[in-house]
């Protein structure tokens, strides 16, 4: 019998790519505002806002092996154009709103079950502009780690932190053949991330063969955060 996997956003982007590689193998359910791509995937989909719904355990197997929250935003301004309800925002969307449901399916998280949430090379890596970004995945990361320490060794818990990646919310900064020219120069890889390089991570950590890992971040960055560019 295929495990059950939960994702909170999926319908584009990093949580498309990942929707597709895990149907296959996995009953998908797929909470987000619109089901967008991901009804090609076979999954099913339920209606629901991270910042506002509370999920109907109707809708929900009895178990689930897997979960993985996709909701983010990208608000990049000086600190001192940024408005405080600004990083209200972020806050609610990236880890209120995580922490809201972690608490309403963690009954539901079977022994050994995996959960992988998204973080940013900015919380690790000093950028200007990313204040209130770097807050709120930063708060994502320290609850992780504790989270993963409290619930070991039952479920796992890890973070991926990308760099600049080619989906919608940074479709501002990657608009022009020369942006993407200096983004990617940025990158000792030479190249800004693409979805599904985000998302086979995300699967490889929800899968068997990361068994013995959690509390971890990982960096899927083109090596942005621990090398120097040439």
């Amino acid at each position: 019998m295929n495990k059950n996997i939960l994702m909170i956003g999926g319908s584009y982007g990093i949580g498309l790519e990942l929707a597709k590689l895990l149907s296959p193998a996995y009953n998908l359910y797929i909470a987000s505002r619109t089901p967008g791509g991901s009804e090609g995937t076979g999954a099913l989909h339920i209606p629901f806002d991270a910042l506002t719904d509370d999920l109907d355990p109707e809708e929900l197997p009895e178990m689930l092996h897997g979960f993985v929250y996709c909701p983010g935003s990208i608000n990049l301004k000086p600190f001192k154009r940024m408005a405080t309800d600004t990083f209200e925002k972020d806050m609610q969307l990236n880890f209120f709103g995580l922490v809201r449901v972690v608490k309403q399916i963690l009954p539901l998280m079977a022994e050994g079950s995996a959960m992988v949430f998204f973080s940013t090379v900015a919380v690790r890596n000093g950028m200007p502009f990313h204040t209130s970004i770097a807050a709120a995945k930063g708060a994502i990361e320290g609850f992780s780690r504790a989270l993963a320490a409290e619930y070991a060794p039952g479920i796992r818990v890890n973070v991926i932190a990308p760099s600049l990646t080619d989906t919608p919310l940074s479709e501002k900064l990657l608009n022009t053949e020369k942006k993407q020219e200096q983004m990617a120069a940025l990158h000792p890889l030479k190249r800004f991330g693409k979805p599904e390089d985000i998302a086979s991570c995300a699967a490889f950590l929800l899968g068997e063969q990361s068994r013995w890992m959690t509390g971890q971040v990982l960096g899927v960055d083109g090596g942005i955060s621990t090398l120097q560019s040439n």
